[in-house]
Parts: C-alpha cells; structure tokens; sequence
C-alpha cells in the first residue's frame, strides 16, 4: 500500500500562475498543496541577469488582488519581482512548500500520486505553472565539446562583464538574444547567428490588436495539439530601445548559423573560419513538463492539445503559464480559469475533498 499524504488539488510551481491559482483555490475554500522548487519567492525571475532592470522588462500584470507599489524603474527585476510576489503571498496567506522539487505524477485508481523531493502526495486534481526556466533549449553542433572557449546559455547568464575584452558569438533570435547582445557588445567584439532572418515590427507593441491576434494564434496551436513555437515566432522583434542601441553599434549585422564548432571558433555557411573564444546560446526555453511524462499527455507531434487551460481528454489536469497564458497578464487569468474549472468538476463528480489531518469529507454532486 502506498502510504502518502493527502491534497484534493496540487499547484505545481509558485510563479505568478502558480500564485493566481492558488489564490483563487483559496477563496473558493478548495484543500490544496502548492509546491515550489525554489528556495524563496519569485518564479524564475530571481534568476534574471543582474543587469535587466523594471525599466526594461515587458510588464508585470498585478497579482490578483494586490496591486504593485511604486517600483523604481532602474530596480533590477530580480530583486523588485521577488519582493512584489513575497508580499503577495504574506497578505494572502498561501503556504507554499519550497524548495520541492516534483519528480513524477502518475495515475493511481480513480486520483494522482504526486511524488516529491519531500515525500508522495494522493491528489485528484493537478495545476500544473512550472514554466520553462528550468528547461533551457541546448542546440548541438558538430565540434561543440572540442570549443576551447566559454559556453554558456541565458539560463547562466549573469552580466556583460564575463566576456569583456572577448570575441563572443551570441546565438539567437529573441528578445533575450537582442537585450543580451546589445549589452555584451558594449564591452566585446560579438558575431549574432540565427537560423532565420530575425524579423523586426515597425511600430508599438498595441496589446488590445497586436496582442490579442498573438494570444489567438497561439491558443490555435494548442486546441490544435500543435508544439508551440517561441514566442517571438508569434509576435517578431520590437524596435525597443535596447533593439535601436545595438543597431546603432552595428551589433545587428546578422549572420546566418554557423555548421561547425572548432577549438578557437566557428565555421560559417560559406566556409570561411571566424575566431571566437564565447559562444553564448541566447536559444530559448521550453515548457518543464518532464514530470508529467507518465501521464501521457502528448500527441504523436510532441504537443499537448488543451481546451482552456484543461488537458484535453483529462479534465482534472490544468497547464497555465504555458502556451497563450505564457504573458503574465494571461498567467493570472488562467490560474482563475483552472480554479473554476477544478470546483466545477469537484462539484460535479461528488469529489471527495481532503481536509487538514487527513479527514475526508464526500460532497454530493450538483443537482439538475
């Protein structure tokens, strides 16, 4: 017999959706267990390159119920979002297990076995808000183990200063890549490859058109069981600030990818040999669902098809932060989207309801 503890719901990841679906479990009265592979406060976002300031961030959408304070634009955003989602989580009193890390979830009868770095949980419905932090896309290339200089990827990236002086090859069509390239050429020589010819918008960013024809592409994919793409895929490069600073410095002449990786540089398309001693691998990240492998959930083209936030074909399995709720604005509305969709099923079935000290209460289905 497997001895575990007992949750009606589990929220996986204390990032912003995690924080938005376990506020809203909370006020619907729902027993949940959030766990947070952190050892504090803040998503991932504790983890961003020091020099990445409020100023220059997308936006933070405020956590429901609690507005931001005044926040200093030049306060980097790994010490300002940290804190703002601290207070959240004081005023409305989440309890968050952290650092617990979820190793499996598997299907046992009728619940979920949810096993943990702290221990197995029986649960019958998951929320699953890990992101892509801990998922970072690692390219390979012929020649790649024998590079005699630095490799790092965004997800190590802490400031400019690791390659002062260097010859450095950043890689990449994203927002990080631009902000990251702009910044190591202020103090390097740098080289930017993509695999496609970076595509840059004339114009602002105007989230009530631009942004709603983004969201609806995407939910596309994914009604459709398509694997996302990232997310400049969707909506192409700004013209920002730091986009026009690096254009200015000339650091915007792209190339296109190199084939080889040799001891002291790269091979390019045409041949020729370009000295390097950093490549930085600014390749993006995808979605940590590894632990959700033993549930099968993915199609025959890698995807994952979803109504709503919901699993498609398993209505007790809810991804949020994934996909059109990626933004930190659709980040809260679907932590509240996978709360009422949990009750309403809960209602529905006559769930039985875990309650603290291992008690369990049945509710009978609704009428009618």
């Amino acid at each position: 017999m497997i001895t575990a503890n007992q949750a009606t719901v589990t929220v996986i990841g204390g990032g912003q959706s995690g924080l938005s679906a376990a506020y809203h479990l909370q006020r619907r009265g729902i027993d949940h267990v959030v766990f947070d592979a952190e050892r504090g406060p803040g998503g991932a976002w504790q983890h961003r390159w020091e020099s990445l300031r409020m100023a220059t961030v997308n936006g933070i959408f405020d956590l429901p119920g609690f507005p931001k304070p005044p926040i200093d634009p030049a306060e980097p955003s790994r010490t300002a979002v940290p804190e703002y989602f601290a207070g959240f989580e004081r005023a409305v009193g989440l309890s968050i297990r952290r650092p617990v890390r979820v190793t499996a979830v598997r299907r046992a009868g009728r619940e979920f076995l949810v096993e943990t770095s702290a221990g197995r949980w029986t649960v019958q419905a998951v929320i699953n808000a890990t992101g892509t932090w801990t998922n970072p896309v690692r390219p390979h290339y012929p020649g790649q183990e024998t590079f005699a200089g630095l490799q790092l990827h965004t997800h190590d990236y802490v400031s400019a200063e690791q390659f002062a002086g260097m010859r450095v090859a950043v890689v990449g069509g994203g927002i990080s890549a631009i902000q990251q390239l702009e910044e190591i050429s202020r103090v390097a020589t740098t080289f930017w490859y993509t695999r496609r010819e970076p595509v840059f918008r004339d114009g602002a960013f105007e989230p009530e058109i631009t942004g709603r024809e983004v969201i609806a592409k995407v939910t596309a994919d994914v009604e459709e069981g398509r694997p996302t793409g990232s997310v400049v895929s969707y909506t192409g490069l700004l013209w920002t600030p730091y986009a026009l600073a690096a254009k200015k410095r000339g650091a915007l002449e792209r190339r296109p990818m190199f084939t080889a990786i040799k001891p002291f540089g790269v091979r390019e398309e045409d041949g020729s040999f370009t000295s390097v001693n950093a490549i930085l691998w600014a390749t993006g990240f995808k979605a940590a669902l590894s632990h959700l492998d033993p549930l099968g959930l993915r199609n025959d083209r890698g995807g994952i098809r979803l109504i709503g936030t919901q699993v498609a074909g398993e209505p007790r399995v809810h991804l949020i932060g994934f996909g059109p709720s990626q933004s930190t604005i659709g980040a809260n509305r679907a932590g509240r989207e996978a709360a009422g969709a949990i009750a309403r099923l809960l209602k529905d079935t006559g769930a039985v309801f875990a309650e603290p000290g291992g008690r369990s209460t049945a509710r009978p289905p609704a009428s009618g």
